[in-house]
């Protein structure tokens, strides 16, 4: 599997960070510091689920926002600021991308439990084979967080 694309946006997610001025959200939504937590949270959820790939093992992923909520919150407090969750995402995407690196096409293929949810685009609750699911984060996922930093500039 190539993460060309996937180191890619990523690229532009921390460029759109790195590049700060962002507003405080609308009420109800993610500020830049969730928006990035969030991020590195879901990293995170989906080296595990890599790593049981490559192991061989079955695993299941549950990207449901709702989830893991305090666990953004947590993290926006622990990194103390953007800076130190810009950080953070830097080393989990990183970790996340040189995993994928090691997906040959077999274990590329492996079907995962795959529980994701973005707004009403994009629900999926079944099996996908694991390259699918990272690709739907690459094409999906990172840039409906990428247009959300960018609202949050502009706002």
């Amino acid at each position: 599997m190539d993460s060309g694309a996937l180191r890619g946006a990523y690229a532009e997610v921390l460029a759109e960070v790195d590049a700060g001025g962002f507003a405080a959200p609308p009420t109800g939504q993610w500020s830049a510091e969730q928006i990035v937590a969030h991020l590195a949270a879901n990293d995170e959820l989906m080296t595990e689920a890599t790593e049981a790939v490559l192991a061989g093992s079955p695993f299941a992923y549950y990207d449901l926002e709702t989830i893991h909520r305090p666990q953004v919150d947590a993290l926006v407090a622990e990194c103390g600021g953007l800076d130190g969750l810009a950080t953070l995402l830097r080393a989990t995407s990183q970790k996340l991308c040189a995993l994928t690196d090691r997906l040959g096409p077999a274990a590329a293929q492996t079907p995962v439990e795959t529980h994701l949810r973005e707004g009403f685009d994009l629900v999926v609750d079944e099996p996908l084979p694991w390259a699918r699911t990272l690709d739907l984060h690459t094409r999906v996922h990172l840039p409906k967080h990428l247009a959300q930093l960018r609202m949050l500039r502009a706002g």
